[in-house]
């Protein structure tokens, strides 16, 4: 069961931190514990799944608005979760003292007047006074970072990618319960599926850790998902990359996420992207700038050199006498396209000096040097 933790603490940043280091701090993270470069270490899964949890609120200029308005009235120290006054129910397998961890997608919170709309638009739940719900339900929607090549994110492509998501259990499909066994009433909750705790005129409603909201309990539990009713499988998935994404850009996938239980229908992937830095080119805007290294001779004396586009062409650039490092040439046209827009090719050129010249390439450069008034 997913719990809501204190999203600042997840990302490691202060609540006073600007949407710029919220975005750093994500991707820093994100990047450190993706499931992919972690293959060996299966909490670097569940530690990726919280990051983004918390990138999906504190990324967002209004959640966060509204995160911070609950942080404010109390949600994660006042109403008895946090301030080390109160009494909870050791049945609800609440822990006293301040413990932000409290899984508000499952709160009762229909008695609490407009703070239940805050809770629902911020955790995606709304006020319910029950366990899991019964009939058709939506699968996992699933966030995922995918880094990819400077040049696929330029012109686009296709990538394939492997994700890790929750499906319902084929064995016990989604029962819990071993094939042949007996459900029962569970004996923690009476069969509400749920468990309450509270203080003072607060009643807080949360999924019975011992049915996991189901209400029922089997004689024996699945050998498969361990009475879960939900497996961790991993699927592959092609990915259509458009023209011109940059990293942080987003993209969602309907459909593309896990399995809904009971025929219901399925949810969708969520893409961030982070793009690999290439050797030749970098990434202004829609403009693409080309270092082109060239020789003293070349920039004193002028040259024409043949310069590679995005898409493989040749582009003829006509270095004139004297060209100084760092000058720029334009490339009409030959840039990144996104929609109607597209932008330039921009070559700079760097003047490279050798480190080593033969007997008769050093006796020359006297010369010339000579010839300009430079004594040796």
């Amino acid at each position: 069961m997913a719990q809501t933790k204190d999203f600042y603490a997840v990302l490691g940043v202060p609540s006073t931190a600007t949407q710029d280091e919220i975005k750093k701090a994500y991707r820093k993270l994100a990047k450190k514990y993706h499931p992919d470069a972690n293959a060996s270490d299966p909490k670097a899964a569940e530690r990726f799944k919280e990051i983004s949890e918390a990138n999906t609120v504190l990324g967002d200029k209004e959640k966060r608005k509204q995160y911070d308005e609950m942080r404010r009235l109390g949600a994660f120290g006042g109403f008895g979760f946090g301030d080390g006054a109160g009494r909870r129910s050791s049945r609800a397998g609440a822990q006293p003292g301040g413990n932000p961890n409290i899984n508000f997608q499952d709160f009762d919170i229909g008695g609490l007047g407009g703070l239940g709309d805050l809770f629902g638009s911020i955790f995606g739940g709304g006020a319910r006074g029950g366990g899991r719900p019964s009939g058709p339900q939506r699968g996992q929607n699933v966030e995922t970072l995918l880094e990819i090549p400077f040049r696929t994110a330029a012109r686009g492509g296709k990538v394939p990618v492997e994700l890790e998501v929750n499906e319902e259990c084929s064995t016990c499909h989604g029962t819990g319960g071993a094939p042949g066994s007996t459900m029962k009433t569970c004996p923690e909750c009476s069969g509400r599926g749920v468990v309450s705790f509270g203080q003072g005129g607060f009643a807080v409603n949360r999924p019975c850790p011992v049915c996991l909201g189901r209400g029922q309990v089997p004689s024996q539990l699945c050998p498969t998902c361990n009475g879960t009713g939900e497996v961790r499988t991993r699927k592959k998935v092609l990915i259509t990359v458009p023209p011109g994404v940059d990293t942080g850009s987003k993209i969602r996938l309907k459909g593309q996420g896990g399995k809904g239980s009971s025929n219901g229908p399925p949810g969708d992937l969520l893409i961030t992207f982070t793009v690999k830095p290439d050797r030749f080119y970098q990434r202004d805007g829609l403009d693409i700038i080309a270092l082109l290294p060239i020789n003293i001779a070349q920039a004193t004396l002028g040259s024409k050199i043949s310069v590679k586009t995005l898409d493989g062409k040749k582009a003829l650039i006509k270095i004139p006498q004297g060209t100084p490092s760092g000058k720029r040439f334009r490339v009409r046209g030959q840039g990144i396209q996104k929609g109607d827009q597209r932008g330039d090719l921009i070559v700079e050129v760097r003047i490279e000096t050798p480190e080593k010249l033969t007997e008769e390439q050093e006796r020359m450069m006297r010369e010339f040097a000579e010839a300009g008034g430079l004594k040796y």
